[in-house]
């Protein structure tokens, strides 16, 4: 937490030499500075676990406190936990909804493609009938004109 405080606190320095587009060379002066903000930055974070942990200590010795906070964790939990499976039925539901959207009309494109193929085969297998039929009474025509 400490060294996490100092990077910060030299990388808000660093930051503001970079922004003016030039990274200039630490001086004396930069480097105090840093370190007063380093050391300003530990004198903060000292004053915040001393106080948390004094609130840890008050909460411990006051058992009902201690209690309050872990109902209202357990509650908060509960809270999330609803949501979370509330919004995954919600989810599950749009999936499926979409997954039957998707079935239906995958079979309703198939069921025309089907019949357009049937249409199209009937209609290929008459012209080819009449073809034949059309060709065989022509050879038959020719084969009178030719005996006769």
């Amino acid at each position: 937490m400490k060294k996490t405080a100092i990077a910060l606190s030299l990388l808000f320095v660093a930051t503001g030499a970079m922004a003016q587009g030039e990274m200039q060379h630490a001086t004396d002066e930069t480097v105090q500075a840093a370190h007063t903000g380093a050391d300003t930055a530990k004198e903060k974070l000292h004053q915040t676990e001393h106080r948390t942990q004094e609130q840890m200590s008050k909460a411990e010795s006051d058992g009902s406190t201690t209690d309050k906070m872990k109902q209202d964790g357990q509650k908060a939990w509960n809270n999330t936990k609803e949501g979370s499976e509330k919004a995954w039925d919600k989810t599950k539901q749009g999936s499926e909804k979409a997954w039957n959207g998707t079935k239906e009309g995958s079979q309703k494109a198939w069921d025309k493609t089907k019949d357009g193929s049937q249409k199209a085969w009937d209609a290929t297998k008459e012209g080819s009938t009449k073809a034949w039929d059309k060709t065989k009474a022509g050879a038959q025509d020719v084969k009178k004109s030719v005996s006769e």
